[in-house]
């Protein structure tokens, strides 16, 4: 699956990272027909990646290699779409169903334009394989930017999927092995977003960290 037109960008730091985000790009895309093509991908991409995420991916690997794929499909948009929770779209936790959220999603189409890559046509810029593929194979540090902007989602999502025992949470697993450990107050935003939701649209709605410390309005989440 390849999503940006580009002039490739690939600095040399970070292969493994690169590595790591390729393969879980392509593990959390939706199983289609070409599912089998991305699994085998993946593992030739696991022999230039880090041992821990590397070992993290194989488990999303074995998972879907062992499923029924009309079963994957399904349980793919049960997931994804239809629990909010486990929503892969980044903007959802820090904009909400607000004006806020637009231009978060315009600042992330800004950054692959800027990278010299068009965003890909029929899909958010903010959708996380999205994004893991721009940072693999555009502008590995841009993509780390924009990773590290949304490390508390990337973190909800992680927790979402591991609470309902998702094989897809090894996947996002180990793309937060990729970035530093979560601080103690990106912690507590991650539960506090989760008790709570993303923000509601308000006069004067707070930037998202204030929001998260000051407790955002609350929203009924899956």
């Amino acid at each position: 699956m390849k999503r940006f037109i580009h002039s490739l960008r690939r600095p040399p730091d970070g292969p493994a990272d690169r590595a790591v985000w390729q393969a879980a790009s392509l593990l959390l895309s939706y199983p289609d027909e070409q599912l089998p093509q991305r699994l085998d991908a993946v593992e030739a991409l696991l022999a230039h990646a880090g041992a821990p995420a590397a070992n993290l991916l194989r488990r999303t690997v074995a998972a879907l290699r062992a499923a029924d794929p009309m079963t994957a499909a399904v349980d793919y948009v049960e997931t994804f779409d239809m629990r909010r929770r486990s929503t892969m779209f980044l903007t959802y936790w820090t904009g909400g169903d607000t004006r806020n959220r637009g231009m978060q999603m315009l600042a992330f189409a800004t950054a692959y334009r800027e990278a010299g890559a068009e965003p890909p046509v029929g899909e958010a810029p903010d959708h996380l394989p999205v994004v893991l593929e721009f940072a693999a194979t555009v502008d590995p540090q841009a993509g780390r930017r924009l990773l590290l902007a949304h490390r508390t989602p990337i973190d909800v999502l992680h927790r979402a999927l591991s609470e309902v025992g998702s094989p897809y949470a090894f996947a996002v697993g180990a793309v937060c092995e990729t970035l530093p450990a979560a601080t103690d107050q990106e912690v507590q935003n991650v539960s506090q977003l989760m008790a709570s939701g993303p923000p509601a649209e308000a006069v004067g709605l707070q930037p998202f960290t204030a929001a998260v410390s000051l407790g955002m309005p609350k929203v009924p989440i899956r």
